[in-house]
C-alpha cells in the first residue's frame, strides 16, 4: 500500500474534520474519489460530532438516501452495526416509524430487537411493514437452521428403536417383553423372570420427548431471546417433540401456542427489558415435566437472579436429580457469551448442570447430543 492510499484510509477513519489537513498534504486536492466521498458522507452522518443536523432533519442527510448508500458501500455485517449505531447515536428510532423508511432498513437481529422494544409505540401505519421486516429475519434464520434441527432430532430418535437399553418404565413395551420372556416363567413362584426388557421405538409415541425453553427476556439477552424464540417455533413443528416456550422477566409469559401458530406474533409477544425472576419461571415450568427421563429443560439466561436465588438453585438441582436433562445457555447468539453471574454458573455446574454459550449453528448438534443422553459438559468443553 503506497503512502497516498494510507492517507486516504486515515482520512476516512478521522472524518471530515481532517479534510483540510489531508488535502494540504495532497496539493490542496481531496484524496477521495466521488464514491469514497459518498461513503464518507454516510459515515459522517452518524459518527462526526460536528454534524448538528443529523439524519432526516432539516439540512441533514436524507434518511432513505443514507440507508441506500450504506447498503451499497458496506458488507451486510457492517451495515447492521452502522444501523445500530444510527439508532443509538442519531435518533433513528423515531424515524423507523415511517413505512417508507422501514422498507429500506436491512433486516437484522438487532433491528428486530429494536422493534420488539418499541412495539407498544409503533403506529398503525407502520405495523405491517414492521411485521414484514421481522418475518424476513425469521425466515432467514429458519432457512439456515430448520433442516439441521429436524435431522438432529431424527438422528437421535431413530437410533433408539426397540432396544434392551433402559430408558424409563413408561418406555417399556410390556406386551412384547412378556411375550419374549414367557419361557422364563417360574412355575413355583408363578411369576415371569424377564431375561430382557424391550422398549418402544420413540417414533411410535407422539410427544415422546418434551422440550422446555425458558427464556430470560431482560434487555441484555435480546439476541438470545430472538434466536431462542425462532428455535422454539422450529421445535414446535416437529411431531416427535412436545414443545413449551416460556419467556420471563419478573412475570412469566407462555408463548407455546403463539410459537406453533405464528412466530411473528410470538416475537411481538415478548417484552425486552425489565427485571429477572428465574425462580418464578422455574415454578411455572415444573408442571410441564411429566416424564423427567424424556424431558430436556433449556434455561436461556445470564443467570442474574433478581428473585429468590436460593429457590432458583434448589429448583434447578431438584429438576436435575429427577432425571431431567437440564442445560443453562448463558447466550444463544452470534457474538459469544455476554456478562453473566459467575457464582450461579459455578454452582449450577457443580450440580452437574452444564453452563455455556452457544451459537445458533451449534444448537442442532447440542440437541442431538442431549436427545442421545450424552454428557453435555464434555460437548461444551470441546466448543471452546
Amino acid at each position: 500500500m503506497d503512502m497516498k492510499e494510507k492517507m486516504k484510509r486515515w482520512r476516512l477513519v478521522l472524518g471530515t474534520a481532517a479534510e483540510v489537513q489531508f488535502a494540504g498534504r495532497n496539493g490542496g486536492e481531496s484524496l477521495l474519489s466521488e464514491e469514497e466521498r459518498l461513503m464518507d458522507e454516510a459515515l459522517s452522518a452518524i459518527y462526526d460530532q460536528d454534524k448538528s443536523a443529523g439524519l432526516g432533519q432539516s439540512g441533514g442527510y436524507h434518511l432513505t438516501k443514507w440507508l441506500g448508500d450504506v447498503r451499497s458501500f458496506f458488507p451486510e455485517d457492517v451495515v447492521s452495526v452502522i444501523q445500530g449505531d444510527a439508532i443509538e447515536k442519531k435518533g433513528l428510532t423515531q424515524l423507523l416509524f415511517e413505512p417508507e423508511t422501514l422498507r429500506n432498513v436491512k433486516p437484522s437481529i438487532e433491528m428486530v430487537a429494536t422493534l420488539m422494544t418499541l412495539k407498544g409505540k409503533i403506529p398503525e401505519r407502520t405495523k405491517d411493514t414492521a411485521r414484514e421486516l421481522v418475518r424476513a429475519v425469521i425466515e432467514e434464520i429458519k432457512l439456515r437452521l430448520e433442516n439441521q434441527v429436524e435431522q438432529a432430532v431424527r438422528g437421535a430418535i431413530n437410533r433408539k428403536k426397540r432396544t434392551m437399553l433402559p430408558s424409563g418404565a413408561k418406555s417399556i413395551d410390556w406386551k412384547y417383553t412378556i411375550q419374549r420372556n414367557l419361557k422364563h416363567y417360574d412355575t413355583k413362584r408363578k411369576i415371569i423372570i424377564p431375561e430382557r426388557f424391550y422398549f418402544f421405538d420413540q417414533k411410535r409415541k407422539n410427544g415422546q420427548w418434551n422440550i422446555i425453553l425458558d427464556i430470560d427476556q431482560s434487555g441484555s439477552m435480546a439476541s438470545s431471546v430472538i434466536y431462542a424464540s425462532i428455535i422454539g417455533s422450529i421445535f414446535a413443528s416437529i411431531p416427535a417433540l412436545e414443545t413449551h416456550v416460556i419467556a420471563f422477566d419478573t412475570e412469566v409469559v407462555d408463548l407455546s401456542e403463539k410459537c406453533k401458530d405464528d412466530p411473528v406474533d410470538m416475537l411481538f409477544g415478548i417484552q425486552l427489558g425489565g427485571g429477572t425472576d428465574i425462580n418464578k419461571s422455574l415454578a411455572y415450568c415444573e408442571p410441564f415435566i411429566t416424564d423427567p427421563a424424556k424431558t430436556i429443560f433449556i434455561l436461556i439466561s445470564d443467570l442474574y437472579e433478581g428473585g429468590n436465588q436460593a429457590g432458583m438453585l434448589r429448583r434447578m438441582k431438584e429438576m436435575r436429580e429427577s432425571g431431567v436433562q437440564v442445560i443453562a445457555l448463558l447466550a444463544l447468539s452470534d457474538k459469544g457469551i455476554p456478562s453473566y453471574d459467575e457464582n450461579n454458573a459455578r454452582r449450577l455446574a457443580g450440580m452437574g448442570i452444564p453452563c455455556f454459550g452457544c451459537t445458533p449453528e451449534r444448537l442442532p448438534e447440542l440437541l442431538e447430543e442431549a436427545l442421545s443422553g450424552k454428557d453435555l459438559s464434555k460437548w461444551a468443553s470441546k466448543q471452546k
